[in-house]
């Protein structure tokens, strides 16, 4: 198996606790889902967020999908000016034995417009 990354981003209304959490875990779900990835195949995520939001970490919601023993991180996207507000990405590297091509990368709300080309 090699290992792949799989890309996914989303947005929120707020900076709210709950509302960080529900995001990450829609997002985290459907790019397991759509890529057909069992959490034994997770080597490890690297969250991150627009500036705007300061309410929570990403990988605390993470853990509540079982996450726990996965390696996870969270850091602050850098300020540049016209970036898409509210937005949490994630960057999930798994073994897999898909071709980089096949990988289905998830783009949900409002993170759309970052990625139409693979949504």
């Amino acid at each position: 198996m090699k290992v792949r990354a799989v890309r996914g981003a989303t947005t929120v209304e707020r900076d709210d606790v709950e509302e960080i959490y529900a995001a990450t875990r829609e997002l985290l779900t459907a790019m397991l889902e759509r890529n057909e990835i069992d959490l034994d195949q997770v080597v490890s995520v690297l969250f991150t967020t627009s500036p705007d939001l300061v309410a929570a970490f990403p990988a605390t919601a993470a853990r509540a999908l079982n996450f726990a023993d996965i390696p996870l991180m969270c850091a602050s996207e850098i300020a540049v000016p016209g970036s898409l507000p509210r937005c949490i990405r994630v960057m999930m590297h798994t073994y897999s034995d898909r071709d980089r091509s096949d990988i289905r990368h998830v783009y949900l709300r409002d993170a759309v417009t970052l990625r139409r080309d693979l949504v």
